[in-house]
């Protein structure tokens, strides 16, 4: 009889460094000998994460056009899939970073429905400093309360609280965020630690050896604030083909291409007063891969992955999650893919782009204990 596979699902808002934080955690699993999958989530199809992931050589699926919660079958059937290949050991999900109230939309309906095939371990979320000082101070973040409201409660149901980013954050700042998290939600175990450094990821590591905690009772969630909160930001998934204008050149470069788009979108989205939660690019030519991101309004773009090549074609896929209006959002994209394809010398076509508000959230199923 085959062993359970380890399910490590790892929540946290938007921006918060989940793809980066799976990416090292799968390492580690597979230093083990562990064959390790990921199942990445988004609302739409086109999923930066997903292409990343894949270009680091990982096994991934994807369950796209609505959250986990509203798409259980979409998620087991994703898992049952890499069976059908290779068994996995350890399967690794990364759920919407606007979703909430998974525990009893995910967690517990598994154990309720597929018994022993799984050993939960315990459920992580990621908190996000730049919005997480902001939001726990009650200061507010640049979103409405009923966007902080899922913030706060993908805290409140969490066992293991990972305080992400701590190299850029001072020592004081970490403190404070760890006292502010153990005042606000007491009994919660919090790791500080960077998922692109790896420090204290021994810890995370070490913490996943265990089960999940058992759950007494379920948290308590106010449905139509919620869908409210996540319908207060515009979504948006587009894939552009980039082609260097001038044949016999040498073409462009992917990093300015990524780095290009996402400054132009942080400039205009600056203009215009409208908080990012979650903004990133990737720009492919053949194995090279180049990923810009920006986190916050705040902060500065920022070239996560580096590919340092000329290109004569790319594929550059965007992803937004910004306090705008979809169509308007729409608008600043296609003026952001203008400006860096004339600046660049190229030609820009777009193939896909979707962009909406996600709908109210209507989980397949829902334990109460």
């Amino acid at each position: 009889m085959n062993d359970p596979i380890e399910f490590i699902m790892i929540g946290g808002f938007l921006g918060a460094g989940k793809t980066t934080l799976i990416a090292n955690l799968a390492k580690r699993f597979q230093a083990q000998g562990k064959h390790v999958c990921v199942v990445t989530n988004d609302q739409a199809a086109g999923l930066v994460d997903t292409e990343l992931l894949k270009s680091q050589g990982l096994e991934v699926n994807e369950v796209a056009g609505s959250c986990f919660c509203c798409n259980f079958d979409g998620l087991t059937n994703a898992m049952d899939e890499f069976e059908t290949r290779r068994r996995p050991d350890v399967i690794l999900a990364e759920p919407v970073g606007s979703c909430t109230d998974l525990i009893a939309t995910i967690a517990l309906p598994m154990m309720e429905r597929l018994g022993g095939k799984f050993i939960h371990r315990p459920y992580a979320v990621v908190l996000k400093p730049s919005h997480g000082k902001k939001i726990l101070s009650g200061v507010g973040g640049g979103f409405s309360e009923k966007a902080e409201y899922i913030f706060h409660k993908q805290l409140e149901e969490s066992e293991i609280i990972l305080v992400n980013r701590i190299d850029e954050l001072s020592s004081a700042d970490v403190q404070q965020l760890e006292s502010q998290l153990a005042e606000q939600y007491p009994g919660r175990r919090v790791i500080c630690l960077s998922a692109k450094t790896g420090e204290n990821l021994d810890a995370l590591f070490e913490a996943f050896q265990t089960e999940a905690s058992v759950r007494d009772t379920t948290m308590d969630v106010d449905y139509d604030v919620y869908a409210d909160g996540e319908a207060e930001l515009g979504w948006l998934n587009a894939t552009v083909e980039f082609v260097a204008e001038d044949a016999n050149g040498n073409g462009f470069s992917l990093d300015q291409l990524a780095t290009g788009l996402v400054e132009q979108l942080r400039l205009s989205l600056g203009e215009r007063d409208a908080e990012t939660g979650h903004l990133k690019v990737l720009c492919s030519s053949g194995s090279d891969v180049s990923v810009a991101n920006l986190i916050d309004s705040e902060s500065p773009t920022m070239l996560s992955v580096s590919s340092e090549v000329m290109s004569k074609q790319a594929k550059a896929i965007i992803n937004a999650r910004v306090r705008m209006a979809p169509e308007e959002l729409t608008k600043q994209v296609n003026a952001a893919v203008s400006a860096v394809a004339a600046k660049l010398g190229t030609t820009a076509s777009t193939q896909q782009l979707d962009s909406f508000r996600p709908g109210r959230p209507t989980p397949t199923h829902r334990s109460s204990l």
